[in-house]
């Protein structure tokens, strides 16, 4: 029998990564992966908040893609007559899918600079405080939309830092508490910030200012702080 080609495996790959590009299915397939144990459709209704019946179809497609496994057994443990039908159960598959690009919002960038340049011939304003005006403004609306639960009262600052980390997750921007600072372990405008790392770094500052706004945190801001691995602001005291 001939050897397999090296790279003959691509369409599944790529069939993997596009199951996986809708955003609540990946959310469940991570989650499911990080479990030792496999789990129900009601658990994982539970953890991502989105109906039973959406979750089968999620799990179900994660499983026909083969990037689940599913098994069928009573989660009470009980066996006899009475014991009732056993559970569908997905745990992860021995099937690897590589997704070596991190999360890129390029589509949000390309809006924010669309409107900015728009405003800029509009009212006269230089493009560069145009792009500041414009992404305060989309950071206010994105916290507006993806804002978690109401605040605590007296959750001071580390309850706005998970907060607005919670957002900024929802958009690509993997945040981490260092030293009591959020810090962001990817940022979304990767390549186009290595190429023009003032006017998208400025962005990326107004952005999570109109973030932080819209979530009317008052004991944080926001502040440039380029770092070896991490975006170049961070939020804290």
């Amino acid at each position: 029998m001939p050897a397999r080609p090296a790279g003959s495996d691509l369409p599944d790959q790529l069939e993997g990564v596009g199951v996986l590009a809708e955003p609540a299915r990946r959310s469940l397939y991570e989650y499911v992966v990080r479990r030792a144990e496999p789990v129900s459709r009601e658990q994982a209704a539970e953890e991502v908040g989105l109906p039973v019946h959406s979750v089968k179809f999620h799990l179900d497609k994660l499983a026909a893609a083969g990037l689940l496994e599913v098994e069928y057994r009573r989660v009470s443990g009980r066996t006899g007559p009475g014991a009732g039908r056993p559970s569908k159960l997905y745990r992860r598959s021995a099937r690897e899918v590589s997704l070596s690009v991190p999360p890129r919002r390029y589509d949000l960038a390309g809006e924010v600079m669309a409107e900015a340049i728009d405003r800029a011939d509009r009212d006269g304003v230089p493009v560069r405080e145009a792009v500041s005006l414009v992404a305060q403004e989309v950071g206010r609306q994105i916290a507006e939309v993806d804002a978690p639960e109401p605040a605590k009262p007296g959750g001071g600052a580390s309850g706005e830092l998970e907060r607005t980390g919670t957002v900024l997750e929802r958009h690509g921007y993997q945040p981490e508490v260092v030293d009591e600072e959020l810090c962001l372990a990817n940022c979304p405008f990767d390549r186009l910030a290595g190429d023009h790392t003032p006017l998208v770094c400025g962005m990326n500052l107004a952005l999570v200012d109109g973030v932080l706004e819209g979530l009317g945190a008052t004991t944080v801001r926001a502040r440039l702080a380029p770092h070896e691995g991490f975006c170049c602001v961070r939020v804290g005291r």
